[in-house]
């Protein structure tokens, strides 16, 4: 061979070298194509060009939610980290290939606000991991779904739909959420649903959540509000009383809000309203029996029947226990007589009482104890106008302070009485309407200007010393139980005279009526007045000072002829 043929060959072989370097696009760090020559165990030999073959492990081409069945003479897509490593054999990798192309789709799909398949695959500290077809994605355990969900196992190694919140290629993070795909689907579904319901509308539905308020209906991919004054017409302390979860329940639509997608439901509208026709039912004064179903600071509810209750204010519970809480009085339950005081068929209300079945004690007790009666009981409380008395039928009577005693202030007797004691007064009045009972104890004594016989004014009476004051004298008119106060000017006619210290306790004096009016119970005697009565008589009888006499002769003679006639 000559050498220019030799040259000639050199040069061809060349130009097909550079020829197929130069149609290549194998670049290290970048993914390109190869075909499948060979699998071997759990290997599979890539033909990536230029005679280069490299090795992946078959599982790689497997994944979460995937099952890829490789074959020969199959083109594949690998990453190509090195040509040629020490073996002569090229460093290829399918997942990271998968990755890098994964990465390029993701952020397309990020820009335009796209859903991103996935599968989750397995848990991880505050949430989830997703395969997003070779990139790796975190979902938090707060976008799973819609409602906080116990077990995630079901949604575990299944395709389905994802949204990306966040994504940085830079530090490899990847955010995504379901929630957000569960919630736009739902209210397209949400908004589907409501456009074909029809408030009045009958539907058939699964109570889905019970809380406190009403339960949550599943109407076939949308919720309502079972409110619990809706779920019947009788009273509804909590919806567990009439319904399970999973139930299925005929509901009546009562309001829909399309702006919100809110529907308000109700079951007792499937029912007559028993409110219809309320007054004929229950006419005012008429009594019933019925069960106490709730209890009040202010009274209690009872059930007259399904679907209608009616309250007995605190009020019409008893007729003594006033200030008592409904409590001590009645109990849930428990069954009742009560008496229509008032029927409200626009308001839905019927006012109740219980105290109307029961006798009325003050009734009672004027029946059994007339005014001038005497009764016995014990002192309950005293207070700046007087004394309250228990008496039978665990009612009160009051003695005013007017009526402790005749003649000295109340003021200063009901300081003699004390809370517990036990004592006797005469019934002066009982007012049923008022639920009041008048008590007089000074009525036990009799009354002394009643007892007093005919003392009248300007007689002369005798009367006993009780007590003496800086002002005067405290006496009692003999032959009576009436006492008056002779004041300083009245115990003598000499100024020099009108001194209380002249007289003691016991003794006796007379005196002049000077007033004395039973309606008004008032008497008043002087000493004074009697001198100045007796000194007048004894001028006219036994002379004047004009005469020649004088007025110590005069009161002399009238004394001796008074004493004489003695």
């Amino acid at each position: 061979m000559s050498v220019q043929t030799h040259s000639a060959m050199r040069e061809d072989f060349a130009a097909m070298l550079d020829e197929s370097f130069g149609t290549s696009d194998m670049a290290e760090g970048s993914v390109v194509k190869g075909t499948v020559v060979a699998i071997e165990k759990d290997l599979a030999v890539i033909d990536v060009g230029l005679k280069t073959e490299g090795r992946v492990a078959l599982k790689e081409f497997n994944g979460p939610g995937r099952d890829s069945a490789l074959k020969v003479g199959d083109v594949v897509e690998v990453y190509l980290e090195r040509i040629e490593n020490a073996l002569g054999e090229a460093v290829i990798s399918r997942d990271k290939a998968r990755r890098e192309e994964s990465w390029v789709k993701l952020e397309k799909s990020f820009e335009a606000n796209e859903k991103v398949d996935g599968v989750i695959f397995n848990q991880v500290k505050g949430g989830f991991t997703v395969d997003l077809d070779g990139a790796v994605a975190f979902l938090p355990r707060s976008q799973v779904d819609i409602r906080p969900i116990r077990d995630v196992t079901p949604l575990m190694n299944v395709p389905q739909p994802f949204q990306i919140l966040k994504m940085d290629r830079r530090r490899g993070n990847i955010v995504v959420s379901r929630r957000t795909v569960l919630e736009e689907s739902r209210a397209e579904q949400r908004h589907e649903i409501v456009q074909n319901l029809e408030e009045g509308q009958v539907v058939d539905g699964v109570v889905k959540n019970i809380t406190d308020y009403g339960a949550f209906v599943d109407l076939g991919g949308i919720d309502g509000l079972l409110h619990v004054t809706d779920i019947a017409w009788r009273r509804v302390n909590h919806p567990t009383e009439l319904l399970t979860i999973g139930q299925q329940v005929k509901v009546k639509i009562i309001k829909i809000n399309h702006e919100t997608h809110r529907i308000s439901l109700g079951m007792k509208q499937l029912q007559a309203d028993p409110w219809l026709g309320i007054d004929a039912k229950y006419p005012l004064q008429a009594k019933f029996t019925g069960r106490v179903t709730n209890i009040t600071d202010y009274g209690a509810f009872v059930e007259l029947e399904p679907g209608i209750e009616g309250l007995i204010h605190v009020s019409e519970m008893s007729w003594t226990k006033k200030n008592v809480h409904p409590g001590k009085i009645v109990s849930t339950s428990q069954e009742v007589e009560v008496q229509i005081l008032e029927v409200d068929p626009v308001k839905r209300r019927i006012s109740l009482g219980l105290k109307q079945t029961l006798s009325n004690p003050w009734e009672d007790f004027a029946d059994k104890h007339p005014n001038g009666s005497v009764v016995e009981g014990e002192v309950k409380n005293k207070t700046e106008f007087g004394l309250f008395i228990g008496l039978d039928g665990d009612v009160d009577g009051m003695v005013h302070l007017s009526d402790l005693d005749w003649n000295r202030p109340g003021e200063q007797v009901i300081d003699e009485f004390r809370k517990g004691d036990m004592v006797k007064a005469v019934v002066l009045d009982v007012d049923v309407e008022k639920e009041r009972i008048s008590l007089g104890i000074k009525q036990l004594a009799g009354d002394p200007f009643v007892d007093a016989g005919e003392l009248k004014k300007n007689q002369v009476v005798t009367c006993e010393v009780i007590d003496v004051k800086e002002g005067g004298i405290d006496v009692k008119i003999t032959g009576t139980d009436l006492t008056a106060f002779i004041r300083r000017g009245d115990l003598a006619r000499d100024r020099a005279d009108q001194r209380p210290e002249r007289f003691a306790a016991g003794e006796k004096v007379d005196a002049r009526v000077i007033q004395f009016d039973r309606k008004a119970r008032k008497v008043q005697v002087s000493i004074k007045a009697l001198e100045m009565a007796e000194e007048k008589e004894a001028i006219a009888n036994y002379g004047s000072s004009d005469a020649g006499a004088s007025l110590g002769d005069i009161l002399g003679a009238a004394l001796r002829a008074r004493t004489e006639k003695r």
